[in-house]
């Protein structure tokens, strides 16, 4: 039985997205770029090393956040993380481009990619429920109108630890 979050739409494209990387990977890595200059064959190496984290990170970060139960700071925070790695995803590649990758149809494939993926994940995103929170005290992932600074409701409740 498929996982709830596997049937999403965004983690759908997540994955799909970690296939064109993988196949852009393997192009880069046959392609006739000249990788006998050290420098810019390390700074290639780099830019697919990280394309293919990037793209790992995306799918593994939308299934985190997607816990029902899931705070809103937690889900917000893997959200903070899926965009960074899908805007470096799209740094690489122009970092590839600019080092002599020729088949750019690939990368341009990947950019709309990224480019539908990110309509998908804002709509995801708009599905987090900023009810179910706790403050976030260091004031990154609080919902709108909550303060790091407000006063928690659940420091007034009385709680003797005999009771357990």
């Amino acid at each position: 039985m498929k996982e709830k979050w596997e049937k999403l739409p965004v983690f759908r494209k997540a994955m799909a997205i970690q296939e064109l990387v993988g196949h852009i990977v393997k192009t880069v890595e046959t392609s006739d770029i000249d990788f006998e200059k050290e420098i810019q064959s390390e700074m290639i190496k780099s830019n697919t090393q990280y394309m293919r984290e990037n793209s790992m990170i995306i799918p593994a970060k939308i299934a985190g956040a997607s816990g029902e139960d899931m705070l809103y700071d937690i889900k917000m925070e893997n959200a903070a993380i899926i965009r960074k790695a899908a805007r470096e995803l799209i740094t690489d590649a122009h970092g590839i481009q600019m080092h002599g990758f020729k088949e750019i149809e690939y990368l341009d494939l990947l950019r709309k990619e990224v480019d539908e993926f990110r309509v998908i994940f804002a709509e995801w995103v708009k599905t987090f429920d900023p009810w179910n929170y706790i403050i976030d005290r260091w004031g990154l992932f609080n919902p709108p109108g909550v303060s790091y600074d407000d006063h928690d409701p659940d420091d007034d409740l009385p709680f003797n630890p005999d009771d357990f």
